[in-house]
């Protein structure tokens, strides 16, 4: 009796043996999960659904105006010593103007042309927080600002004079003010365009004023370092880049491992 030869095909994972491996690092939601976070979003975005025009134009603003700050970064430090004036009227940049008003200290800029460009750098887009503070209340700086300290001061800032919240956003163009809360709330608190336009000015002239005034009085001091910048410019460039792409991959990282232990 004769034994018939038979070739097997290598043992293939079914697709149900495979499914563990593919969803080992991937964790599944339930559908009460998936609605529950939906719901939250519901509750936080600020704006009606579907989303009105004026919603829709008032938050690309936004948007675009943080994306531009952040893709001139990697040249302000070749426009620093080439073009401040240029730069201090696109990025509202202190080192900007301190640069432009040093170089018409010996004749190389017009000191009014420069202080004028600070101004209006520093102020440009204030106006578009003030306008998501007015059509988006509370739940603009909830979402803008989520912390608990910007929301109690939410509670107090709506019993405010409005001459009080003038004087808050002459201050907010100082270091270290959280200006766009104060922008929000002062669109929230009800004070007018024009009072928010005025005081959002008259916070950037005097900031600018104060740099430009160090900088107009350093003069060739304050060149000498700008040029020096200037020389190394490319090397803070990439400096800068490698620190984002850093900062970026661990961020990565840490919600890779979060998900893993999910």
């Amino acid at each position: 009796m004769s034994e018939r030869d038979e070739t097997t095909a290598p043992d293939q994972p079914t697709p149900d043996a495979a499914a563990p491996n593919r969803s080992r690092w991937r964790r599944e939601y339930s559908p009460e999960e998936v609605e529950a976070a939906k719901q939250q979003w519901r509750d936080m975005r600020p704006w009606e659904s579907p989303m009105p025009r004026a919603d829709k134009v008032l938050l690309g603003c936004l948007v675009g105006a943080l994306v531009l700050g952040l893709a001139t970064l990697p040249i302000r430090p070749f426009l620093l010593a080439s073009h401040p004036t240029l730069l201090a009227a696109v990025t509202g940049s202190s080192s900007a103007i301190g640069a432009g008003s040093a170089f018409a200290r010996i004749g190389q800029a017009d000191l009014w042309l420069v202080i004028v460009a600070g101004i209006v750098g520093k102020a440009k887009f204030d106006w578009l927080w003030w306008w998501g503070g007015r059509r988006w209340g509370a739940k603009g700086v909830k979402l803008f600002v989520p912390t608990d300290r910007a929301q109690r001061f939410v509670e107090r800032v709506r019993s405010w004079p409005m001459w009080a919240m003038f004087l808050l956003v002459v201050a907010a163009a100082l270091p270290g003010v959280p200006s766009v809360l104060v922008y929000l709330l002062a669109g929230l608190a009800g004070l007018s365009l024009v009072g928010f336009l005025v005081a959002s000015i008259l916070g950037a002239g005097l900031m600018t004023g104060l740099v430009a005034g160090l900088g107009y009085t350093l003069g060739q001091s304050a060149v000498d370092v700008v040029l020096l910048i200037d020389r190394y410019a490319l090397w803070i460039t990439l400096s800068i880049a490698v620190l984002i792409a850093f900062q970026a991959g661990r961020a990565q990282n840490k919600k890779q491992r979060a998900a893993a232990k999910g």
